[in-house]
């Protein structure tokens, strides 16, 4: 199939455009845009100065991809918006690009986020992840791969959100959340693994076993919690789920969320305590 481009859309001719595109009525394609293979814009789409995107990527009505950062310090300056391969933005999706010279807002490979959801200037978001409607992404947050981030979510500057979590809807996020959790609230707060979200993505009990062992160390009251950072360190040598929660702690710069459980010997919070 040849790119097709409506008659009323506005494409300028410093774009760079690939294979069978599709760019729907009334769409605005800036100067300094580079679309990739099997892109489609739906109507009233517009994609901006310093965007580019990756292959088979669609833009739903009315959203506006790499727009200037909503930052009091952004002077002007040349920053970017880079979309991976295979993202899907729905309407009136928001995605800034990023305040600094030369920066960088990242978006990874087949992210998925619905209708009005804000992502701020600066923010990286890894692969496979999926963020529902009208969630609030402010500037800088880091966001891992294979996370699921409930409707009407408000995460706040420089938080990072670690891989394979989730974050339930109506959450009020103002520190960071490990990989494999399950988070929710206002304030928010570390429920459990995310069993469910971890069991689709592949990792057998035993795995997920061992990762609510670790997380049992680390949020036991009974445990200091660079003493229990140390034990794990030392226990579980080599191992590519620890690794990642390690790495996570030791990077965190927000504090991490607190967890609601009392007793880590029950499997789950009680029913009632956590909405999704």
């Amino acid at each position: 199939m040849a790119t097709v481009i409506h008659p009323t859309a506005i494409v300028s001719k410093k774009s760079k455009l690939g294979m069978n595109i599709e760019i729907g009525p009334f769409c605005v394609v800036d100067d300094n845009v580079t679309l990739g293979d099997g892109t489609i814009l739906k109507p009233y789409a517009h994609v901006c100065d310093y965007t580019e995107v990756g292959a088979g990527c669609t833009f739903y009505d009315h959203s506006v991809i790499g727009g200037a950062p909503q930052d009091l310090s952004y002077a002007g300056e040349v920053s970017w918006a880079k979309i991976g391969n295979g993202v899907v933005c729905r309407e009136f999706v928001t995605v800034n690009r990023a305040t600094g010279e030369n920066n960088v807002t990242q978006i990874g490979d087949s992210t998925y986020i619905m209708e009005n959801v804000h992502i701020a200037h600066n923010v990286e978001i890894g692969s496979d992840c999926t963020i529902a409607n009208k969630t609030g992404i402010a500037g800088h947050v880091i966001i891992g791969n294979n996370v699921v981030i409930g409707g009407m979510c408000g995460i706040h500057q420089f938080v990072q959100i670690g891989s394979y979590s989730m974050l339930g809807g109506m959450s009020r996020l103002t520190q960071d959340v490990p990989p494999f959790a399950l988070a929710s609230g206002n304030p928010c707060y570390f429920y459990d693994i995310n069993k469910v979200g971890l069991r689709r993505r592949g990792f057998d009990s035993s795995t997920r076993t061992k990762i609510r062992e670790i997380y049992k160390l680390i949020y036991s009251n009974s445990t200091i919690k660079k003493d229990a950072m140390a034990y794990i360190a030392d226990n579980f040598k080599n191992d590519s789920e620890a690794s990642l929660i390690l790495e996570f702690m030791n990077s965190a710069t927000r504090g991490i969320v607190h967890s609601i459980k009392q007793d880590w010997n029950h499997n789950s919070p009680k029913e009632g305590q956590v909405t999704l």
